[in-house]
């Protein structure tokens, strides 16, 4: 057995491991390639939970809904909110459309994305009706402004707008938005429970600065080996009111629009971790101390 381990082969064998194993890392510091993503948090460190209890079209009904431990633990974070707004001027004042509102956050290591109305909602026993598909998100633009002071390889794709919520502390502050704001999409479905009644839910992501509106294109954004950290957050509109997709993709582009600069709130500004400024760097370790 000794004799077996001091072969020349096995040495070898041994050595080139060694070296292949300090290459491959010394080839990832090199060209800042990341295998393994930290965690990060709002730069303001505010969390789904603030978001704005009322808009200008929407205000909360109810309490917000706090899930039992064992369904948080299945969920997977702290960090979310289920809420319902209702319309504040509705075009039938005796039947006003209500939204219930869910969002969650996530970050570090990024792998699959299970939270989803077509696994959820299946897995609880309705049926899908149909995938109506990934419709358009339109926004109201008035208080969008561009950010050119940007890297070029950004510029023309970030945008910011103006925090107008009088109750915030945040009220008229000027938030990066989404990389190409213009182009979001609400992954959108139609549900049918046992009885037949259907609800319709769309939902997309926004993903280390960008967006997506598919579960599995989630990690693909989030997981760029040039990035050390990682996060996502999903925000996703039900509602048994509407009469098909295209209303329910209307209405949340209302609500949601209304309250985009905040929900950026509580996601780190991707600017600015692009251009390293957040998270600032580690305190240096303390010296030793003085006899």
């Amino acid at each position: 057995m000794k004799r077996g381990w001091i072969n020349p082969g096995v040495i070898t064998a041994f050595v080139l491991l060694l070296g292949g194993a300090a290459s491959v890392s010394a080839v990832k510091q090199y060209f800042k390639i990341y295998t393994r993503k930290d965690p990060i948090q709002s730069d303001l460190n505010l969390l789904v939970g603030s978001l704005p209890k009322a808009t200008p079209s929407w205000v909360r009904l109810g309490q917000d809904h706090l899930e039992q431990e064992e369904v948080l633990a299945v969920l997977g974070t702290q960090n979310y909110l289920t809420r319902v707004y209702r319309e504040r001027k509705p075009k039938n004042p005796d039947h006003p459309i209500v939204l219930s509102f869910h969002a969650a956050y996530y970050t570090g290591m990024i792998d699959t994305v299970p939270h989803v109305p077509d696994r959820c909602f299946v897995g609880g026993g309705m049926q899908i009706g149909d995938v109506v598909g990934d419709l358009p998100l339109t926004f109201d633009q008035e208080l969008w402004s561009p950010n050119n002071d940007v890297p070029d390889s950004l510029k023309g794709r970030v945008w910011r707008t103006r925090i107008t919520n009088p109750d915030s502390d945040h009220d008229g502050v000027r938030r990066t938005l989404p990389f190409n704001p213009q182009n979001m999409k609400l992954r959108t479905m139609k549900f049918l429970n046992n009885n037949g009644q259907q609800l319709y839910s769309g939902y997309f992501f926004i993903a280390n600065g960008g967006t997506v509106c598919r579960a599995e294109e989630v990690r693909l954004l989030a997981f760029d080996l040039n990035t050390r950290f990682a996060y996502y957050l999903k925000v996703q509109v039900t509602s048994s009111d509407v009469k098909d997709g295209q209303e329910l993709a209307d209405l949340a582009s209302s609500l949601i629009g209304e309250m985009l600069g905040d929900i950026m709130l509580c996601v780190p500004d991707w600017v600015e971790v692009e251009a390293g400024r957040y998270p600032p760097p580690p305190a240096p370790p303390a010296g030793p101390a003085s006899p």
